[in-house]
């Protein structure tokens, strides 16, 4: 196989680990202020459970992200580029979610107070709720295609990029993550947590299968190959496969299948680009695999590098998922132990 064809491949696998992994975080964060009930104590308590179902494992689940935009300025320099600057609103406002999402994570414990918690909810959520649509956005437009000059530079504005398609495809991976997060949590809870998260499953799995199932057609009857239809007819029968699992509290296997059909909407995506890293759209220039790829030379060191090192995270990971795979409820959150304001002015001064 070409080096270059090899890593458009290996970039499309590194999307499927992030969006699999990454999408349940984004759907545990977006329940942040559904599933929880009771009152105020017990909600509280019951969002400390929810985020310590991806406390664990959220940092590293984003470490793919970041693999696959070094793989892909590495290995298509022309194609980072391109996508990049024109990409550069949407992906600053992604950047913007996931940095407060993240502070919010390590920091929401610190302090022991109700209003610094309730702001740190809100940073959770909106950096959870803004990417997961944000993604569908941007995935939306690569199928569809760019404007692009003879320069390869996007000259299609920022609100050519809200397109009827590509909000489509952002309702779609937002639905597809609020799926995967209501499974993954009633997989990784117990008690009432479990239940309704699972009752959420249920019934969001219909919502799916019917909107990733029409954004899904869309893709493959406008802008898609005959090959990819196999990609959409997995992608059904996956999420066919969820709805059953939920009803029948399959968490498992409801989580297995939810993860197959995000996958499977990943081969759609990249199968529909190529041979092209970023179609044409309205006449205008393709960027093709061959003319975005890097040297020989360095797309031979990647390779043995990725050879070398895959293996190595992928144990890793998987070893950290092992580790912490018990269930949690609310009887397994000790008292809250932050600091107070007070404690924290008087350190200071």
């Amino acid at each position: 196989m070409d080096l270059a064809i090899l890593w458009f491949v290996i970039i499309a696998v590194l999307w499927t680990g992030y969006l699999v992994l990454e999408g349940f975080d984004f759907g545990v964060g977006m329940l942040l202020s559904v599933l929880p009930r009771g009152g105020r104590e017990q909600r509280d308590s019951e969002r400390r459970v929810l985020i310590n179902t991806i406390g664990p494992v959220w940092d590293g689940n984003e470490v793919w992200l970041l693999t696959a935009g070094g793989a892909t300025f590495a290995a298509f320099p022309e194609w980072y580029a391109t996508m990049f600057s024109g990409f550069y609103l949407p992906l600053l406002i992604i950047l913007l979610g996931l940095v407060a999402r993240g502070v919010a994570f390590e920091y929401r414990g610190k302090i022991s107070d109700a209003r610094w918690a309730r702001r740190c909810d809100l940073a959770i959520q909106a950096g959870s709720w803004i990417p997961a649509v944000m993604w569908g956005v941007a995935f939306g437009n690569l199928v569809r295609g760019l404007l692009l000059d003879a320069d390869f530079q996007y000259v299609g504005g920022f609100w050519a990029l809200l397109n009827p398609f590509a909000l489509a495809g952002g309702l779609t991976t937002l639905i597809l993550f609020l799926l995967h997060g209501s499974v993954f949590v009633a997989l990784k809870t117990d008690g009432d947590l479990r239940e309704r998260a699972g009752r959420l499953a249920s019934g969001l799995s219909v919502v799916a299968l019917v909107v990733a199932g029409g954004w899904a057609v869309w893709a493959q009857l406008a802008y898609s190959v005959t090959w990819t239809w196999a990609a959409v007819a997995v992608a059904a029968l996956a999420l066919v496969g969820v709805v059953v699992a939920a009803r029948a509290r399959r968490e498992g296997v409801a989580f297995t299948l939810s993860a197959v059909a995000i996958a499977s909407a990943v081969v759609l995506i990249f199968g529909s680009m190529y041979p092209d890293v970023i179609p044409a759209l309205d006449g205008g220039v393709s960027l093709s695999v061959a003319e975005a790829s890097s040297t020989p030379y360095t797309l031979t060191v990647m390779s043995w590098v990725a050879v070398v090192l895959t293996p190595l995270v992928i144990a890793y990971q998987a070893w950290t998922y092992w580790v912490f795979r018990r269930r949690l409820s609310s009887k397994d959150m000790p008292a809250p132990a932050g600091l107070s304001w007070r404690k924290i002015k008087d350190a200071a001064f």
